[in-house]
Parts: C-alpha cells; sequence; structure tokens
C-alpha cells in the first residue's frame, strides 16, 4: 500500500486527539465557572491564549519541520500537550489555568497540524485534496471523540479528574502514533513548476510572504476563522442557555463534529474535480449563511439540524487552504508558508472565545457573537474571490561578453 496514506491515518489520530483536547475547554466552560468562581470571560481567555500559542506555534513548528522533519516536531508536541494539560488540572488560580491550558496547550496543537498537512501534500500528486481533507477531519472529529468523554467524567468526578485523563490520552496515542511520520523520499527535489508555478526559480519563503496573493489568502483564512471560532467555541454553553440539557449540549456539539468530518471529506472530494479556490467560495458563504441562522433557533432538533450544517461548512473549507499555498508555492517551503498562514489564521480563531465571553457577559446573550460572526463570514466570501495565482519569478539573463 502506499505509505502516504499510512501518513494520511496518522495525521488524521494526531489531529484529533489534538484539537479534541484542546476544543474540550468548551465543554469545561460551565464547570470550572461554577466550581472555582471563575467568569466565563477569564476561562474564555485560555481559548484565546489557546489560539495564539497555536498560530505561533504553527510558524515556528512548520519551519522546524523544513529543517529538522516532521516526526521530531510531532513528538515533541505530543509531550508538551500532556504536560500542558495534567499542569492545568492542578491549577488553582485563573492565572495557572491560563498559563498551562492556554500557552502550553496551543503551542503543543501547533505543531500538529500545519506540519503534518504540509508533509501530506507533498506525499499526493493525485488525490492531494483528499488526502489533505482526511487529515484535517481529525480536527472535526476531536470533539466528537473527546466531548462526550469528558462531559461523562465531570458528570462522575471531577473536571480535574477528567483534564488528567486527557492529557494522558494525548501521551498513550500521539507519540506512539508519531513515530510512524516518514518524509517522502522525493520530497526534496519537489519544485514549485511541478507544483502548479509558472516554470522559474523556487521561491523562498521570504518572496513567498511579499506576495499579494499570500496577503489574500492569509486575510481570507484570518476572516473565515474569526467568523466561526466563536460559534464553535460557545455552542455548548449557548444550547444549555435555551434550556438544553449539558449531555445534550455536549452531544450537539459532537454532531457538528460529525458534520465537520462529513464537510471534510466530501468538499476534498469536489475540490480534486472544481478546483479548491471554487470550493472554498461555496464554502465560506454557507458557513456564514449557518452562522446567522443561530440568531432564529432555540430547540433541541433546530440545534442538531444547525450544527450539522455548520460543521459541514467549516469543515470542508479549512483543508482547503492548504491546496491553494501548495499550488502557489510549491513543496519545498511549504512548511514555512502554511505555518505562516495558520499563524495568520489562529489570530482570527483567538477573537471569537473572547469576544463571545464579552458579549455574553455585557448583554446577557450570544445575539451579536452571530450576528458579527456572520458578517464577518461574508467579508471572507470576498476576499476569497480575488485569489490568483502568482506571476512567474523572472530568471535574469547572462549580460553577453564583448570580449573577443
Amino acid at each position: 500500500m502506499f505509505y502516504g496514506w499510512t501518513l494520511v491515518a496518522v495525521g488524521f489520530v494526531v489531529t484529533c486527539i489534538g484539537m479534541g483536547a484542546m476544543m474540550s475547554l468548551s465543554i469545561f466552560l460551565q464547570p470550572l465557572s461554577q466550581a472555582m468562581g471563575w467568569s466565563r470571560a477569564g476561562i474564555s481567555a485560555a481559548g484565546l491564549l489557546n489560539f495564539l500559542g497555536m498560530g505561533l506555534g504553527s510558524f515556528v513548528w512548520g519551519a522546524m519541520s523544513d529543517r529538522f522533519g516532521t516526526r521530531a516536531v510531532v513528538i515533541s508536541g505530543g509531550v508538551l500537550l500532556g504536560g500542558g494539560l495534567v499542569a492545568a488540572s492542578q491549577a488553582n488560580t485563573l492565572l495557572q489555568f491560563q498559563l498551562c491550558f492556554g500557552v502550553l496547550v496551543g503551542l503543543a496543537i501547533g505543531s500538529f497540524y500545519a506540519p503534518l498537512t504540509a508533509l501530506t501534500t507533498k506525499w499526493f500528486t493525485e488525490n492531494r485534496s483528499l488526502a489533505v481533507a482526511l487529515v484535517s477531519a481529525g480536527m472535526g472529529l476531536g470533539s466528537t471523540v473527546l466531548g462526550p468523554l469528558v462531559r461523562g467524567l465531570i458528570t462522575s468526578y471531577d473536571w480535574r479528574v477528567a483534564m488528567i485523563v486527557v492529557g494522558n490520552i494525548a501521551w498513550l496515542v500521539i507519540i506512539p502514533a508519531a513515530l510512524l511520520v516518514r518524509e517522502p523520499a522525493r520530497a526534496a527535489g519537489l519544485s514549485s513548476a511541478g507544483a502548479g508555478i509558472p516554470a522559474g526559480p523556487e521561491l523562498t519563503a521570504a518572496q513567498a510572504f511579499r506576495t499579494p496573493q499570500f496577503a489574500a489568502v492569509a486575510f481570507t483564512h484570518f476572516c473565515c476563522c474569526a467568523a466561526h471560532s466563536g460559534p464553535i467555541f460557545h455552542m455548548v454553553s449557548n444550547a444549555m442557555d435555551h434550556g438544553i440539557s449539558a449531555m445534550t449540549a455536549a452531544t450537539v456539539f459532537g454532531v457538528a463534529g460529525i458534520g465537520s468530518l462529513g464537510g471534510k471529506i466530501l468538499c476534498g472530494l469536489i475540490a480534486d474535480r472544481i478546483g479548491a479556490k471554487r470550493m472554498i467560495l461555496i464554502g465560506l458563504t454557507a458557513q456564514a449563511t449557518a452562522i446567522a441562522l443561530y440568531t432564529l433557533i432555540g430547540s433541541a432538533a433546530a440545534f442538531y439540524a444547525l450544527a450539522l450544517g455548520f460543521g459541514f461548512s467549516y469543515g470542508g473549507v479549512m483543508p482547503l487552504y492548504a491546496i491553494v499555498v501548495r499550488e502557489y508555492f510549491g513543496a519545498k517551503i511549504m512548511g514555512t508558508v502554511f505555518g505562516a498562514l495558520g499563524a495568520v489564521a489562529t489570530l482570527g480563531m483567538a477573537i471569537g472565545p473572547v469576544a463571545g465571553g464579552f458579549f455574553y457577559d455585557s448583554f446577557g446573550s450570544y445575539f451579536w457573537l452571530f450576528a458579527g460572526s456572520a458578517g464577518i463570514g461574508l467579508g471572507a466570501v470576498a476576499i476569497a474571490a480575488t485569489f490568483r495565482p502568482p506571476q512567474p519569478v523572472q530568471v535574469p539573463l547572462p549580460t553577453p561578453s564583448l570580449a573577443g
């Protein structure tokens, strides 16, 4: 069997556990507030630090994966993730929790998605969108796998026990899986010309960062993440505020993960046929529409239905940015460029959790969170419509000699 699919399976498992552990903060939100007396905005600040750390980590770990290899990066991230979760479980002050769960866990998560996605694009020429989508699908499934488990552990024991268990799962699953990560033999020899960029010298990371194409893709990704991060993070609390039980609200969160999984796979298959840009435009439009509909619903059935559609839309879009980067900038600097893109995107992800906490504490509901997020989502659609491949790098011609 082509080993690239083994790498896809590893990426799926690692991103599932890693992102599921980080996003479980939304399950801990209300129990932490009740048990420790911390405000929702204060706990949500750990989510802000998660995404800031993830953004910085994506760039640093991505550059390190280009230099030292992806296996070492993922193993290091697995060790750090488990340590951050176990340390956070022992926090007695809000600041201790924010540093352990926010900073350490966020930095650790940055070592998974960007480096593994970049490596996957190097393994595949055919079915590239599908392969990247499957790696990304683990991120969406993480909340489905760990959400009910965390909720059950909190109900049976307390939040500290639940967080210790998640930390140990991270160690026991991610570190052994990372040992299977392998670089493709031809990765060093790939050129940008073979990646969809007109023939010419291989772009350096500095050259790529100065192109308007990188700016357009990065700003679109930023707006996309800013639009959906708040609704995702506050999904459980919003449902509970409408009278939905805690366990039912956790399963609503899981349904969004199932929708995200389906969106990644189906949109990846479609993108291989109609192109990543066109599929991004379709997905971003659907995402903005789904977010706006959250201002109108209140029943459990409506929450389930919308969670499925919302998860499908944001899940289907997320892996396609990697395909655009691979096609525009080539394989050699993929880890660095996609890591930088991830750093910009996670700034958008960092806005939503804190904005949701602020709006709730200020107005007693999440209405303005959903309204603002929908508007930002429409902005992402407008920017994505400007995507164009970069111009070829011009090779200076040698000056003819007049001697002789």
